[in-house]
């Protein structure tokens, strides 16, 4: 969908110089900009693009507001870096609002219930018993188990899968193949060497405003419930065991995984590859770097220093071992 300069100077508070209904789809750099594309212009580096540019708007720095005339229409702002941030959420709801409508090729239950501007795709499934919120969008091959809680304004991507019982927040979004509530990992050995499965009675909890990137788990409860806390991020990616509860706002970047019944605290950061084993404690603010393996509790004024390696210490005790234990190899210093 396109949209006018007039719609974006309005959104972002700044003054049109050049035609306000000149229209535009994506944003560009500056020095490849195309009629049906929107540049912003900061960096007194890039000014000369300016007098060339074939972008259809650029949003501009007040002092880089040339004196000739140029050709794109221009949206004048004192500083036009903050506007990036805002002038792309601006662009992404616009994009994901097109989408409308039940596909005849879904299957609802007759007993779910479907509040208003649901988009729900083609051979997408939602179970009996099920609630889905206002302004939801569900997309093709989605599969919502039965008596499924899902709030208002969340987006499902393409191969979502929520199993039976779980429960999700407002303005959450699930990216593609994200799986919700499969089975813990619980299995109890017997006398004769083999495993026996330990039902996972339990379900998921995703508070409001939680991310989840692409082909992450999040496994239901063995009892209770699996908890993400509200504002949590989650990249590509990630294994959330049986039980355990991520605290509000803590983000966790891709190929992480965290064991059974451990519990992470509000705002902290992993990196990609960390590990986490089961039932322990990770206090507030932690930040560990990637590829550390945590594998003991974490008080909260540990953690904020940051940790490092596995398993993982002070990051500035990690760096001081590493400087000398990098050298052990060399023949004239053994």
């Amino acid at each position: 969908m396109e949209v006018t300069a007039e719609r974006i100077a309005q959104h972002l508070k700044g003054e049109i110089i050049g035609d306000p209904n000149v229209k535009v789809r994506m944003v560009a750099k500056i020095e490849h900009g195309k009629p049906n594309e929107v540049c912003i212009l900061h960096n007194d580096k890039y000014k000369e693009y300016l007098l060339t540019s074939n972008a259809g708007i650029v949003i501009v720095s007040r002092h880089l507001v040339p004196e000739q005339k140029v050709k794109p229409t221009l949206i004048v702002m004192e500083d036009a870096h903050p506007a990036f941030a805002s002038l792309l959420e601006l662009l992404n709801t616009i994009k994901k609002s097109q989408k409308k409508g039940h596909s005849l090729l879904s299957y609802r239950a007759w007993s779910s219930k479907i509040g208003k501007r649901v988009y729900i795709g083609k051979f997408s499934y939602i179970g009996s018993k099920t609630t889905v919120g206002n302004g939801c969008q569900i997309h093709p091959q989605v599969y919502i188990g039965n008596n499924v809680t899902i709030g208002e304004n969340c987006i499902l991507y393409p191969g979502v899968k929520i199993y039976d019982d779980c429960k999700i927040g407002n303005n959450c979004i699930l990216h593609a193949n994200v799986v919700i509530g499969s089975d813990g990992f619980g299995f109890a050995p017997v006398e004769d060497g083999s495993y026996k499965k330990i039902p996972q009675t339990g379900n998921v909890i995703l508070e409001d405003d939680v991310e989840i990137g692409s082909n992450t788990v999040v496994d239901r409860a063995a009892m209770e419930s699996t908890i993400i806390r509200k504002g949590v991020k989650l990249d590509n990616l990630i294994q959330i065991a049986h039980n355990v509860e991520i605290g509000e706002n803590t983000v966790i970047a891709a190929q992480s995984g965290i064991a059974g019944s451990t519990k992470i605290g509000k705002n902290c950061m992993f990196g990609g590859q960390v590990g986490v084993v089961g039932h322990i404690t990770v206090g507030d603010g932690t930040k560990v770097n990637a590829q550390s393996g945590i594998q003991g509790s974490v008080k909260s004024e540990l953690g904020e220093k940051g940790l490092m390696g596995s398993p993982a210490i002070l990051m500035s005790q990690y760096l001081k071992c590493y400087a000398k234990f990098r050298h052990l190899a060399d023949p004239e210093k053994k």
